[in-house]
């Protein structure tokens, strides 16, 4: 009997043992190992790539980067493909997501996400030395516009009354085409157009939004208030000393976390 007694009070102690340790808010764990972990794919520019020298880079591998130091904690990147990020998370191999990920209804039914950092919209993309007032959709009836093939922003234009709308197999194709006076504007995601100009070298520029905003947050595991206050503090922080005004105008030409002003 005393045997049996022993061994359930060591069974009973596993057990809370355990238990505390799944109560164990992430922050603790963070902070006493001295490193946030961090995944991204990796090959996703410009938000985060391998540079020509082979290192890491991007504005989320920046953003994550003073985030972590807010924290006081070192980051570790690790790079994995987009189809299987969410689920390493889930699986513990990474702390967060730090990876332009749209924090929907269906995944906060798995994981908490801190607060929006990024505001994205599609956008219209003009010639540099544009005259004409392109504002809205009724501003391009009778114009025609470019969009990549089979993309979300195709089947926007596709509602455009009056609008000409053209597919093309990449921004490069249909940026050359603006720039030669083919069509009248191109229609991508606000993120990405600061990149494609420079990428492409070719006189356009950003021009105005068009839809509804989408917006951005890093996920982690549920049940972590400690980490969820702390990670939104860092990002609150980051915002007022300038440090992510900073970094955003660095990759995209303006402050991403606030709303694009039409002009």
């Amino acid at each position: 009997m005393k045997n049996v007694r022993t061994s359930l009070i060591a069974a009973a102690l596993l057990a809370g043992a355990s238990l505390a340790a799944q109560a164990a808010d992430l922050l603790d764990d963070v902070k006493a190992r001295g490193t946030l972990r961090i995944a991204v794919e990796g090959t996703y520019p410009p938000f985060n790539y391998k540079d020509e020298k082979g290192q890491l880079t991007g504005f989320d591998v920046e953003i994550a980067t003073a985030i972590a130091g807010k924290l006081g904690v070192k980051p570790e990147f690790t790079t994995t493909e987009w189809s299987g990020i969410l689920a390493g998370l889930q699986a513990g191999k990474y702390d967060v997501i730090v990876n332009q990920v749209a924090a929907t209804d269906e995944r906060r039914k798995t994981f908490d996400f801190s607060t929006a950092y990024v505001m994205s919209y599609p956008q219209l993309i003009i010639r540099a030395n544009e005259t004409r007032q392109l504002l809205t959709p009724a501003d391009l009836k009778g114009k025609k516009i470019g969009v990549g093939q089979g993309s979300n922003f195709a089947e926007q234009a596709k509602g455009f009354e009056g609008v000409e709308v053209r597919t093309y197999p990449g921004a490069t194709e249909y940026l050359q085409d603006l720039a030669t006076g083919r069509i009248d504007a191109a229609l991508n995601d606000s993120l990405l157009i600061p990149y494609l100009k420079q990428k492409t070298k070719l006189p356009v520029k950003a021009g105005a939004a068009i839809g509804q905003a989408a917006t951005n947050a890093i996920p982690f595991r549920k049940n972590s208030p400690k980490f969820k206050a702390a990670i939104d503090k860092a990002l609150s922080d980051l915002m007022a000393d300038g440090t992510y005004a900073k970094i955003s105008t660095k990759w995209f030409e303006r402050d991403v976390s606030k709303p694009i002003e039409n002009k």
